[in-house]
């Protein structure tokens, strides 16, 4: 019997070893500036969830709904919550968990040979959900919570969530507008990643996001980051939508 457990065991080993290493030859190219958190933790992270979910037969929608799962969990204790020590962990490691889960969905799909536009509505949607509603999560523990003198502060969290709607549409929309109507090859293909770019990025990155509710059992100290981060993420997309536009102008 125990020998029978240990060759079982081997073999999930070995088809989970196989299944990592069929992964990294299909990984997507990293693109230009994606943010360090993004590429050398949650996607390994996704990695070895998109294996084991591969493995258990998952489906790439079920994979989105799982990270839904543990996002919107995370948002709700956010909102309905007072701020303390012990939520803090647990909003941060909800939010790391779903984060992982959506960069394994579409993993999961390309090991099943290729994803399908229903999928990829379903992530879109729920991520669009996710950029708006983890702020405006913040703004209500702020408004009930914070103590924030004068109230003006509130408008951080009002202006992120306008600012993460904002760059998330604009990213969608360049991709599907490059892949509709290709123009000059530097335009339409994606120029990679180099490690100094990706830390210049930090400050945008989603993962860095979530890492700071940490933070969230002393108030004032979470929302003076999380005010940097916002000023952040404001400044890179001022910067990146007049290039953006030029990019589509170019297209035409």
């Amino acid at each position: 019997m125990s020998e029978s457990v240990a060759e079982d065991a081997q073999s999930h080993r070995g088809r989970f070893r196989a299944t990592m290493a069929q992964l990294e030859t299909a990984q997507k190219k990293r693109g230009r500036g994606a943010p360090a958190y993004s590429i050398y933790v949650n996607r390994p992270l996704g990695r070895r969830v998109a294996a084991a979910a591969f493995l258990l037969g998952l489906a790439p929608n079920t994979v989105s709904l799982i990270s839904a799962f543990f996002t919107f969990s995370a948002i709700i204790l956010l909102a309905v919550l007072p701020p303390t020590v012990w939520l803090g962990v647990l909003v941060t490691a909800l939010l790391v968990i779903g984060y992982a889960f959506d960069s394994a969905d579409g993993q999961v799909a390309r090991l099943r040979g290729g994803g399908s536009p229903a999928g990829e509505w379903l992530d879109h949607v729920l991520d669009c959900i996710k950029c708006s509603t983890l702020h405006l999560a913040v703004l209500l523990s702020a408004f009930l919570h914070f103590n924030l003198s004068p109230q003006g502060w509130l408008l951080v969290p009002l202006g992120f969530s306008m600012v993460s709607a904002v760059s998330f549409f604009a990213s969608i929309l360049n991709d599907q507008l490059k892949a509709r109507h290709p123009g000059p090859e530097n335009l339409t293909e994606p120029k990679a990643s180099t490690p100094l770019r990706s830390l210049v990025g930090l400050p945008t990155d989603y993962g860095v996001l979530c890492l700071i509710f940490l933070l969230l059992g002393w108030p004032q100290y979470f929302f003076v980051i999380y005010t940097l981060i916002f000023a952040a993420n404001l400044g890179y997309l001022i910067l990146a939508l007049p290039k953006w536009f030029a990019d589509m102008k170019a297209l035409a």
